[in-house]
């Protein structure tokens, strides 16, 4: 091994040598793949950030395979994603859907396919691993340990911190996902953290060493996510211009609370029942999660709160498609009951629409409160039927938020993420010792 691919370019004397970038990084994605549709089972925002980081590391030589368990016999072994991007499916356990927690007990045959495709390459052929979530890092770490090459964890959700704020009648967070994530912490030789807000988590919570945690932001596409025409939008969709629309996107689970949405709408049409022949509620996205697996569940919500005729249920969408819905859109709501950052909303506010969410995990980060959107503490609908009813009925303040939003969103770049997780590997690489050979 060179000590190029150890991390350090500079000459042999070790004079004003400095860590370079990793040439190959293997990124761990087990539960879900970066491939799958965001929106629905368990693909989100990881999905969509794994997805754009390892399209931007190519673009600066730096190649990417992306690690994740097989779901279908018919899957080939690996897929180019992107150029210098390589998904390579696992085959571990069952073929088809399997519950997060299921997974824990296939992490062994996943990480046997992980280092048995290694295997075939020279030595020395990652840099880096960099994993995804808990499971993800439970394997990155084995196979970070075996190449002898640094491991980088990003959590996106911590399970002590979703414990703390349920909504009713969701399940709590196993112990054995605790442990592992105590675990992740005390090994991983750098933690990335989406927002400063989870980086104090990781410290409180976790008793993460300060040293090693990093916050790095996600980004939004600034090309596709842009402000635009809202009636030209109104009519994509198929509305008519005087609509008022308002934007729910992401998974149909307990966690991201749909339903706070639906019952808000319910006593907004309450206070002003005129609404009612302009107003759409749009809930975009798949079912996904314990609790919500009945496909007709909002749907008997929506039509016992007695608005079923304003509501509609759409499928997952492609990213172009979700810039419609955000450009149309009177307001984006995200009243999730945990969210480490919030895509969403960033994406939102890319295309100037104001967003209303909850104050939980990053999105006092994601939206500038009373600027670019309104943070809500807790999750009353009462509380959010009396924000969206000035967000509506005050189209300049309305118009204000959506042009602040757009400057909020342009800080938040996916070009400035990997800026910050370039800088992260490079410190990874610098503190890991040559080994006796190499220094010979």
């Amino acid at each position: 091994m060179t000590l190029h691919n150890l991390g350090w370019i500079g000459g042999p004397s070790g004079i004003d040598r400095a860590p370079a970038a990793p040439r190959r990084v293997a990124t761990i994605s087990l539960h879900t793949s970066p491939l799958d549709q965001p929106g629905t089972g368990d693909a989100g925002g990881m999905n969509v950030y794994i997805v754009e980081v390892a399209r931007r590391l190519a673009k600066r030589g730096i190649a990417v395979d992306v690690f994740t368990r097989a779901t279908r016999p018919e899957q080939p072994p690996e897929v180019e994603m992107a150029p210098g991007v390589t998904v390579r499916h696992i085959p571990a356990g069952p073929f088809g859907d399997l519950d997060k927690h299921a997974l824990a007990r296939y992490l062994c045959p996943f990480i046997f396919g992980v280092l048995r495709a290694e295997a075939s390459n020279d030595p020395g052929h990652y840099d880096l691993v960099h994993g995804h979530y808990w499971l993800s890092g439970r394997a990155g770490m084995a196979a970070a340990h075996r190449w002898g090459v640094p491991f980088v964890q990003t959590m996106h959700t911590l399970a002590r911190v979703k414990n703390m704020s349920l909504a009713t009648g969701d399940t709590p967070e196993p112990e054995a996902r605790v442990r592992g994530e105590e675990h992740l912490v005390r090994s991983a030789d750098r933690l990335v953290a989406n927002t400063a807000g989870e980086a104090a988590e990781l410290i409180r919570y976790y008793d993460a060493d300060p040293g090693k945690v990093t916050t790095v932001p996600p980004g939004v596409d600034l090309e596709l996510f842009t402000p635009g025409s809202r009636t030209e939008a109104l009519h994509h969709l198929g509305l008519p211009s005087d609509a008022e629309l308002l934007l729910f996107v992401g998974r149909v689970q307990r966690l991201k609370a749909p339903d706070v949405l639906l019952r808000s709408v319910a006593h907004l049409l309450q206070r002003a029942p005129g609404l009612r022949q302009r107003l759409v509620v749009a809930i975009v996205g798949g079912m996904s999660g314990a609790g919500m697996g009945e496909p007709g569940e909002l749907t008997e919500l929506a039509r016992s709160l007695g608005i079923a005729d304003v509501v509609r249920l759409e499928p997952p969408r492609s990213r172009s498609e979700l810039a419609w819905f955000y450009r149309a859109a009177t307001a984006t709501v995200v009243p999730s009951y945990s969210e480490s950052f919030g895509l969403v909303a960033v994406e939102s506010q890319a295309c100037a629409t104001p967003v209303v969410a909850a104050r939980v995990g990053g999105l006092p980060t994601a939206v500038r409160d009373g600027v670019s959107g309104v943070l809500i503490d807790g999750h009353d609908p009462r509380d959010y039927a009396r924000v969206l009813y000035r967000v509506i009925t005050d189209p300049e303040r309305r118009a204000r938020m959506g042009e602040a939003g757009v400057r909020h969103a342009a800080s938040l770049s996916w070009s400035t993420t990997v800026d910050g997780l370039l800088d992260v590997y490079r410190a990874a690489l610098g503190r890991r010792p040559l080994p006796l050979a190499a220094s010979q």
